[in-house]
């Protein structure tokens, strides 16, 4: 009986899981980084809002119940796919911003700071092809 008991108890998440994922909407991506050197640390951080919706406390958008109805701010947020995506595209921008301040403040050479910049956008790519198969990028693209 308690096989049963764990059975059902699994099929209780599994629904669960699958019923909150499929109505997750992710609205704002953020990254942090620091670039840490002899000279000193370096940091840079970015967000992005999905489709201009900002939902931070007391920030922009704080009222935005007030113009508009919650089902539509819900209904713009991005799929939990497109969210990794993004969220690539601004971990990366938020590392090369960090590099481009220590490049600035001459903590670090232009030439490490291109060899940085390009290895992170293989990098990138890389991972934005793990993401998204093959198949279906060859249909975003055309």
């Amino acid at each position: 009986m308690g096989s049963d008991n764990n059975t059902e108890q699994m099929v209780r998440i599994k629904e669960a899981v699958e019923r909150v994922r499929g109505g997750l909407r992710v609205t704002k991506v953020v990254a942090t980084r620091a670039v840490k050197t002899k000279r000193g640390d370096f940091f840079a951080g970015m967000s992005a809002a999905w489709s201009s919706v900002q939902d931070d406390a007391s920030g922009p958008g704080a009222d935005l119940d007030l113009t508009v109805d919650t089902a539509e701010v819900i209904s713009s947020g991005m799929l939990m796919e497109d969210a990794k995506i993004a969220h690539l595209l601004v971990s990366m921008e938020a590392s090369i911003g960090a590099y481009r301040a220590a490049l600035s403040e001459g903590a670090i050479t232009e030439r490490d700071f291109e060899a940085r910049v390009r290895d992170l956008k293989r990098n990138t790519l890389a991972h934005l092809s793990r993401l998204i198969p093959a198949d279906e990028a060859e249909t975003k693209v055309a």
